[in-house]
């Protein structure tokens, strides 16, 4: 069982298109009175069908793909409303600056702006019920850790995961002995069909043979890892073993993968690298003036296989003590300037060099400074396995991790930080670069990146 359907973002994605096409068809039927021809559809079917594909992106962008969105409604009104207004400012710049588009007369254009905003709303906020269950299912939970709890908190809060949590079985907390006969006993009591267990963990082998013949009283096993992978996006450290990393983990080339990331790396950094040196001039003058120190500070970071690499920056604290952790009695603060420059990111500018020259990715976990990353290898399991791949300018963590030690020595965070880097490793690929590529720029628009 996923946590949610993973046909639910295409789903979204057909009705979207459908919307769109049925709109424009609407539009037309209502702005001439008559069924409109093929031939005057389709001559305002192009120039619609660029305009849309754009808007699709800035759906993608805003998270209507996302199935956190899909689950909350009280999150879509708001967040619709919004994407579609800048849309429209979209739509109209489009229709009356670019000649060749210019679709006549253009009533046709707001009357399908108005038509086409009805229709997405009504779909996209009583649509998503055609993907619920009409019933849920009585479950039970068998695993240790805070875990268990995390997910049996979200299904509660989530009816569209088909799932209601009856019992929990915490093997921290419940005794071994005549484990399976409790847990049968409270199936048959509870008229339980899902069961969702940790089947790495090892102590419970023995109970095996007693859970396979459950699967014949209809009874349905569910792996408690995959389930919590599916809801948060995420894998922790606690729920994973040396196992895990040898079925999930490769870092074998991929020959077509690696050389697209590579070309898309030396493309997308020169043409950006190019335009971001407008932002230059004022950045420097913004520095000088706040306190007259250095402009940029050059960083030493823990690169792909270990290798140390350098990274530059725009300086945003007081001072550049390199390694961010010293213990000098001058305390290094984040100066006024160093602040915006870090909320808009501005201040990594620079490293789109360090992407150019192959130090650096555009997708990929932060690198951490060597000082650090000696303390973590140390005190977080597996630590060392996030910097088998090429390290990035953004990554799968700073999109989801929402409390970043950023270069405080934080073990805990680092941690759960750890866990968003995990399931990049697992599921790195050219779509998900895509998505990390483009909610990045949500983040930054919205002047919320970590």
């Amino acid at each position: 069982m996923k946590a949610t359907s993973r046909k639910e973002p295409w789903l979204l994605f057909l009705g979207d298109i459908f919307f769109f096409i049925f709109s424009l068809w609407l539009t037309l039927l209502l702005r001439f009175g008559e069924m409109p021809s093929q031939a005057v559809f389709m001559e305002h079917f192009y120039p619609f069908s660029i305009l849309f594909a754009v808007w699709l992106v800035v759906f993608f962008i805003a998270g209507l793909y996302e199935k956190h969105t899909t689950l909350f409604k009280s999150y879509l009104p708001s967040r619709l409303l919004s994407t579609q207004i800048f849309n429209s400012l979209l739509a109209v710049t489009f229709f009356y600056l670019v000649p060749h588009f210019g679709i006549t007369p253009k009533i046709v254009l707001f009357i399908y702006l108005l038509i086409f905003f009805l229709f997405i709303f009504t779909w996209r906020y009583y649509g998503q019920n055609l993907f619920g269950l009409k019933s849920q299912e009585k479950a039970l939970i068998v695993g240790r850790g805070e875990e268990i709890y995390l997910l049996k908190d979200e299904v509660a809060n989530n009816s569209r995961y088909g799932l209601e949590f009856v019992s929990v079985f915490d093997l921290d907390k419940t005794p071994m002995t005549n484990l399976e006969k409790n847990i049968t006993e409270e199936i048959y009591s509870k008229d339980i069909t899902v069961v969702v267990i940790d089947l790495q963990d090892k102590s419970i082998d023995k109970n095996m043979p007693q859970f396979y013949n459950l699967l014949f009283s209809r009874v349905r096993f569910v792996d408690m890892n995959n389930l919590y992978e599916g809801i948060f996006d995420r894998i922790p450290i606690s729920l994973v073993s040396y196992n895990w990393f040898l079925e999930n983990v490769s870092v074998t080339p991929n020959t077509s993968y690696d050389l697209f990331r590579r070309l898309e790396d030396i493309v997308v950094s020169f043409i950006f690298g190019v335009v971001s040196l407008v932002f230059y001039p004022f950045i420097i003058l913004a520095i000088k003036i706040e306190d007259g120190g250095d402009i940029f500070i050059v960083q030493n970071r823990v690169g792909k296989n270990n290798v140390p690499i350098k990274i530059l920056k725009f300086r945003t604290m007081s001072f550049n003590d390199n390694e961010e952790i010293s213990k000098d009695k001058i305390k290094n603060q984040i100066t006024a300037v160093g602040r915006f420059l870090r909320k808009s990111r501005l201040d990594e500018l620079p490293q789109l060099w360090n992407v150019f020259t192959g130090e650096l990715s555009l997708i990929g976990p932060r690198p951490e400074l060597p000082a650090l990353a000696q303390i973590y290898e140390k005190e977080v399991p597996y630590y060392n396995v996030r910097h088998l791949i090429q390290p990035g300018l953004s990554g799968w963590a700073q999109l989801y991790h929402n409390r970043h030690p950023h270069q405080g020595l934080d073990t805990v965070e680092t941690k759960n930080k750890l866990s968003y880097d995990l399931y990049y490793l697992k599921h790195r690929s050219l779509f998900l670069d895509l998505q990390i590529a483009l909610k990045t720029v949500k983040t930054l628009l919205s002047r919320t990146g970590k």
